[in-house]
């Protein structure tokens, strides 16, 4: 058994190019803070606010107190707006995040015991219960209740590891959206770059979208204007909003910090075309290879079908069957729907030896 079954239908969209080329820079100090943060200045004008140019939200006066359970924050400038201060929350995930490598079992190119990843990604699923399992409102954005995704993919950067993150994606699970999916491990050569440029700060998740000219940081931020914007204005399921200790955070340290580093062999540049992955966020398998991706830093189109999805006839069409997670790549033509199959090929297509 290599994934999990449900219900869903909708055609892809072509991807929007982003107006900026990729650039190397060097990898950044992993640190989680928490700040006090009086304003944030936007670069290039001048105002301050929460959001960039273009948001539907007013700009924001901001002066909050975000403890280090609501927001993992990178930053290489110290000539950011912020105050910030390291709490013993800090100090406890500083010293998780070498350990968490160190139980990962290493270079993830290699052999694995799919007998663990599969159970500790199965309690993974259960802490996350019931989030990210079912798609309640997938077809609210039409009046005929048959468009799913907006004309342009959603932009999310992120990384799998980060339980920010992750509340993000169970949103886009939970209102049946598709979007961009650009990694940014620990180590990123190219999308933290990315973030830096359009956000002005390294700070996951970053949401862009191009249909409304929104970009926006903050996990909570993030949800809230996604049910707005593309929910009909209806709430986040309960509990989503309010990840604790135990729920938010157990995923990342069952799966030992997977999907937070980026791999040492992995290619420099993206592949011409993204990849595209029919998933949904709590599947056990699916999870497995996202981090994967997360680790090559592979940009790609995630395609959620969870329960109740609007996406099952697609997936049928492409597969022959609805099960996750799906891959395909048309760098190479290559299709393929089980779990160990994919993470082999990502590691052997996308590793600095297949130049």
């Amino acid at each position: 058994m290599s994934s999990l079954t449900f219900s869903p239908t909708h055609s892809l969209f072509a991807p929007p190019t982003l107006p900026f080329k990729y650039n190397s820079t060097s990898s950044s100090i992993f640190a989680i803070f928490s700040f006090k943060c009086q304003k944030h200045v936007i670069p290039g004008n001048g105002k301050s606010g929460s959001l960039r140019k273009g948001n539907r939200y007013p700009a924001l006066k901001l002066k909050l107190k975000l403890k280090s359970s609501d927001q993992e924050m990178e930053t290489q400038d110290s000539a950011q707006t912020a105050e910030i201060s390291v709490g013993p929350s800090t100090s406890l995930l500083s010293f998780l995040c070498p350990l968490l490598k160190l139980f990962s079992g290493g270079d993830p190119s290699t052999k694995r015991n799919y007998l663990l990843e599969e159970a500790t990604s199965r309690l993974s699923t259960l802490a996350r219960l019931p989030w990210g399992s079912r798609a309640q409102y997938g077809k609210l954005g039409s009046k005929d209740g048959t468009k799913v995704n907006p004309p342009m993919h959603l932009q999310i950067f992120e990384f799998e590891a980060c339980p920010f993150c992750r509340r993000v994606r169970e949103a886009m699970t939970e209102l049946d959206l598709s979007a961009e999916i650009y990694p940014c491990p620990k180590g990123s050569v190219r999308h933290r770059e990315m973030v830096r440029r359009l956000g002005g700060k390294e700070q996951f998740p970053f949401l862009v979208d191009p249909n409304t000219g929104t970009s926006l940081y903050e996990s909570g931020d993030i949800v809230k204007y996604l049910f707005q914007q593309y929910g009909q204005g209806r709430n986040p399921s309960t509990g989503l909003l309010e990840s604790t200790i135990i729920t938010g955070w157990m995923p990342t340290l069952l799966r030992a910090g997977r999907g937070m580093t980026l791999w040492d062999r992995s290619r420099k540049e993206p592949p011409p075309k993204k990849l595209e992955l029919f998933s949904y966020e709590n599947n056990p398998y699916a999870r497995i290879v996202r981090e994967a991706l997360c680790e090559l830093e592979l940009p790609y189109i995630l395609n959620n079908v969870a329960e109740g999805s609007a996406r099952e006839e697609l997936l049928i069409k492409i597969s022959g069957g609805k099960e996750v997670p799906y891959l395909v790549d048309p760098n190479t033509g290559t299709q393929i729907g089980d779990y160990k199959k994919i993470i082999s090929y990502l590691f052997q297509t996308y590793s600095l030896n297949a130049l």
